[in-house]
């Protein structure tokens, strides 16, 4: 296994006055604007009820907020501050009464709630094989985390990523002028996880992956409330990046992106060894994070839904697992 230096958990918060310890906060009409997504699963639009929205809103929406971001929250002491509380074992007993208030089904973990010793570990847990189908067909590529997902056919002509005339700067992402140059002109999926979400990460098409290029960083929120203010957040975060030499797929490149106490990144894949579609690449410790995928021009064909959606200005909620787009030499 390989670590990232270890900053962990989630909060959008600075102190225990203000952090949303067992609940969460629902957007009400007071304040806007909402957070939309498009749910692939039950074909419906939803709106998300945001973990710590509050404190996410004060720390990335006022003049005092921003102060605390400034000298508290974004930073690493910070992070690993609330890790360690979310791994002492009387964190436990926040795991029920945050499975209730998210509607999570414990039929689908792999080890019992009881066997949990901590928040963290159910936070990072395993999944049951048949919880998460994956589409084997060879001429697919499946979502590599659940989550709130974005989707551009070319990564150059971005339209808008949670901010109207915000793009993306592959340069910055990447940390490599020539690797980004391979990308230009490439697709582009941006998977955000948030703290309810399934929270290991895996392989969209098999492949084998490069050793673990880690960038140390910021830890910002990743949430849209967040990004509104700021796009540039997601490439000045710590972030780690992993390339996977995929055959017919291309090269296609991970950005594994650490937010507010979610600085640990753990890869449990080892390096240089053939991986499977589906096999899992590593996993977040608590909090919210975020995933790019990258593939070359020419490589793929997005999924129509993703691509409708992300043109509406949505995300669209896909598990992991399920297609995310076509090889193009095979898309029938």
């Amino acid at each position: 296994m390989i670590r990232a230096t270890r900053t962990d958990a989630s909060a959008d918060a600075a102190c225990d006055n203000f952090l949303p310890e067992r609940r969460a906060f629902c957007h009400t009409p007071r304040m806007s604007p909402p957070i939309v997504y498009f749910n692939r699963h039950t074909e419906r639009e939803e709106t998300e009820c945001v973990y710590g929205e509050k404190p996410l809103r004060w720390v990335y929406g006022s003049a005092p907020g921003r102060v605390a971001l400034w000298l508290l929250v974004r930073r690493t002491f910070f992070s690993r501050w609330f890790g360690w509380r979310m791994r002492r074992r009387a964190s436990h007993s926040r795991i029920l009464p945050f499975i209730k208030q998210y509607k999570l089904d414990p039929a689908q973990f792999a080890s019992p709630v009881a066997n949990f010793r901590s928040f963290d570990e159910f936070f990072s847990r395993k999944l049951k094989a048949d919880a998460r189908p994956i589409d084997r067909a060879d001429a697919l590529a499946v979502f590599p985390a659940d989550g709130r997902h974005l989707g551009f056919q070319d990564a150059s002509a971005t339209a808008f990523i949670h901010a109207k005339g915000r793009r993306f700067d592959l340069s910055a992402l990447l940390g490599d002028d020539a690797l980004a140059a391979r990308y230009q002109h490439g697709a582009l999926i941006c998977s955000r996880l948030c703290p309810v979400d399934y929270h290991r990460f895996h392989f969209p098409v098999a492949g084998i992956p490069s050793p673990v290029r880690l960038i140390n960083g910021w830890l910002y929120s990743v949430n849209p409330i967040a990004l509104r203010r700021n796009l540039a957040y997601l490439w000045e975060n710590k972030r780690a990046i992993l390339t996977l030499d995929a055959g017919k797929w291309g090269i296609v490149t991970h950005v594994i992106i650490g937010a507010t106490n979610v600085g640990s990144m753990s890869f449990t894949y080892p390096a240089g060894t053939p991986a499977e579609k589906g096999d899992e690449m590593g996993f977040f410790s608590f909090g919210g994070s975020f995933v790019a995928t990258l593939f070359e021009p020419g490589k793929i064909t997005l999924a129509p839904d993703l691509l409708r959606e992300t043109n509406a200005g949505r995300e669209l909620y896909a598990h992991f697992g399920s297609v995310l787009g076509y090889a193009d030499a095979n898309r029938s």
